[in-house]
């Protein structure tokens, strides 16, 4: 069944009111038709499985079948404070973040970073990466919207990911995977996880330097030199299969 996303106040009384892009993706490009059942979701731990009632031009009504919670959301919070990459590459570091059950990203503009954007671009990005994100959370049957936030001076990254309880930094030269698995093995369900990853040069010394006295321990990822691209995704799937419960 098809997710869709909706706020709390679109429920009541036995149904929810779809309203917005999802009633066009209902429509026109889904073709569905009274009677059909679709999963709801509103950000919390509940999972609604609906059947259409109506499909107005503006809203689709449904009632609500069943409410349950499936549990489908990992236990900590993981933040991904992910430094801009070239071209699509945050299009889709995003979509399979969420796929790994992230909870946020945050795009980071550390000095290596050839992409720079400001003003409207950046709003206009941060809106589209928004969308591959909802898009994502639906094909994956997640509970939860993660949001992508505006973009952050490296600066700013380390001062939001201060309220954090754990702060990771996966470095190239960090060494001994003895004390990286134990690290991480000690990282419990409940507490939330930011993971900072450079940019396709790699931080600078100095920023390294920062990141350790705001609080983020260097790990190390493998023997192997991963693009931006694939390290926050692999320290993602480490955490979610340390994480994941029955």
């Amino acid at each position: 069944m098809h997710r869709f996303f909706v706020k709390p106040e679109q429920l009541g009384d036995g149904r929810v009111r779809i309203q917005g892009e999802d009633v066009h993706h209902i429509r026109q490009v889904l073709r569905m038709r009274p009677g059909e059942e679709i999963l709801v979701s509103c950000g919390d731990d509940w999972e609604y499985t609906c059947r259409v009632l109506s499909l107005e031009e503006k809203e689709v009504l449904a009632e609500i079948l069943d409410a349950q919670k499936p549990g489908k959301e990992l236990p900590s919070r993981l933040y991904l404070f992910q430094c801009l990459p070239k071209g699509d590459k945050m299009e889709w570091i995003i979509q399979k973040a969420v796929e790994l059950g992230v909870y946020r990203i945050v795009p980071v503009a550390s000095r290596r970073c050839i992409v720079r954007l400001e003003g409207k671009k950046a709003e206009a990005r941060r809106i589209r990466w928004n969308a591959v994100a909802a898009s994502a959370a639906k094909q994956s049957k997640r509970m939860i919207l993660p949001e992508v936030s505006g973009i952050l001076t490296f600066q700013e990254a380390l001062k939001a990911a201060g309220q954090l309880d754990v702060r990771l930094i996966p470095y190239e030269r960090a060494e001994k995977m003895a004390e990286t698995r134990k690290l991480l093995s000690e990282i419990h369900p409940g507490q939330s996880v930011g993971i900072l990853i450079g940019p396709e040069g790699g931080f600078e010394e100095e920023e390294v330097n920062m990141a350790e006295q705001a609080g983020f321990c260097p790990i190390t990822l493998g023997k192997r030199i991963l693009r931006t691209e694939t390290a926050g995704l692999a320290a993602l799937s480490v955490l979610m299969y340390l994480l994941e419960q029955d």
